[in-house]
């Protein structure tokens, strides 16, 4: 193995090993992007995000990779905060009726306007500037979310840094999807969670 991913729930204080806590605290930035908790991740503080995590990754010559969840936190809804890069806000760009049945943190986008693309492009830039090498987007394939990865493939590629893409879960994945996978994606689930 080659890449170290911190895996879900690391902007969430009061994560536990299986589950997810309904109205959790995420921590956010001003732009409603999810940030690591400083508290279980002390490199993280001062704003510092996984930018000193990573650096430190990498200089054990390794990659460093993060796990993050489709759509924007609810939180950010709630606070109905800027989009970084756009004339909308997390209100504005949300989709409530695309929701996660299993992950209750966070809702979908709506990509009818340009404000959801400008938010993945916001996080995208700034996984880019903590030196993330690896992203594992889930909630994606089940239902199959074709604009959410094409959007999310977009903003990598204008991120200015190599970053692999990988999508998971993967209930029910159909070759029906092959092409847009391999134009959007360096890989994909093809099998739940191991209690699943």
């Amino acid at each position: 193995w080659d890449t170290v991913v911190v895996d879900i729930d690391w902007a969430d204080p009061t994560a536990r090993s299986h589950g997810y806590n309904e109205s959790a605290p995420l921590v956010i930035d001003e732009f409603g992007r999810v940030q690591p908790d400083p508290v279980r991740f002390p490199s993280a503080s001062g704003g510092a995000g996984f930018g000193p995590l990573a650096q430190r990754i990498h200089e054990l010559g390794l990659k460093f990779g993060i796990h993050l969840m489709r759509g924007i936190p609810r939180i950010a809804v709630d606070r109905d905060l800027p989009v970084r890069g756009a004339e909308a806000t997390a209100a504005g760009i949300a989709d409530p009726a695309n929701v996660c049945e299993w992950n209750p943190h966070y809702l979908g986008l709506d990509h009818r306007g340009p404000g959801a693309a400008a938010y993945y492009r916001s996080l995208a830039e700034q996984y880019a500037q903590w030196g993330v090498d690896f992203i594992k987007a889930d909630d994606m394939l089940f239902p199959y979310h074709e604009r959410e990865i094409a959007s999310y493939a977009r903003a990598i590629a204008r991120s200015g840094r190599d970053i692999e893409l990988s999508l998971s879960p993967g209930t029910d994945v159909s070759v029906a999807h092959l092409d847009h996978l391999r134009e959007n994606a360096a890989m994909w689930r093809v099998c739940d969670d191991l209690w699943d």
